[in-house]
């Protein structure tokens, strides 16, 4: 299988969970006299199985993003965590640069006068530059999904 279908698979399996685990809460108590809807246990049960399956298919996606270069000298590993930081930096500097901009209504000559403490149009175009390059290693971060193995069957 294809690391993005791993991963669409992951997302199915996350999702499925969450819903046996709500179903379960649901269930768990009932009036006395009547029966719950579904059996609790059982969900447990069912909880559990979807668990050891997510478990053993992020242990392969693991695997294959450690073995898997999205370009020479970058595991796929190294560049998710790029990727992640990126985020972070474009996310810091596009808040920055919009908190600098606000504008503040003054009525009187009195009130305080509030400046920017930072060059916006410059953390603009920082917050641009990083927005770029992080689109263009996103991108290949998803090409080299539709290309990478994961080794191991799907456990269905």
């Amino acid at each position: 299988m294809k690391l993005a279908e791993a991963l669409a698979q992951r997302a199915d399996l996350q999702r499925r969970l969450a819903q046996v685990a709500s179903r379960a809460v649901a269930n768990a108590r009932h009036q006395e006299g009547d029966r719950p809807a579904e059996d609790p246990v059982a969900l447990l049960a069912e909880h559990e199985r979807l668990a050891a399956q997510l478990e053993s298919l992020i242990a392969r996606i693991n695997a294959a993003n450690l073995a898997t270069e999205v370009e020479p000298g970058l595991t796929m590993t190294a560049a998710l965590a790029r990727r992640d930081v990126l985020r972070l930096r474009h996310r810091l500097r596009t808040d920055l640069a919009d908190a600098a901009s606000a504008s503040q209504d003054r009525f009187t000559r009195t009130e305080l006068r509030y400046v920017s403490g930072v060059d916006v149009p410059a953390t603009r175009a920082q917050a641009d530059d990083l927005a770029r390059t992080l689109r263009e290693l996103d991108t290949r971060i998803q090409q080299v999904n539709w290309t990478a193995d994961v080794e191991g069957d799907a456990g269905n």
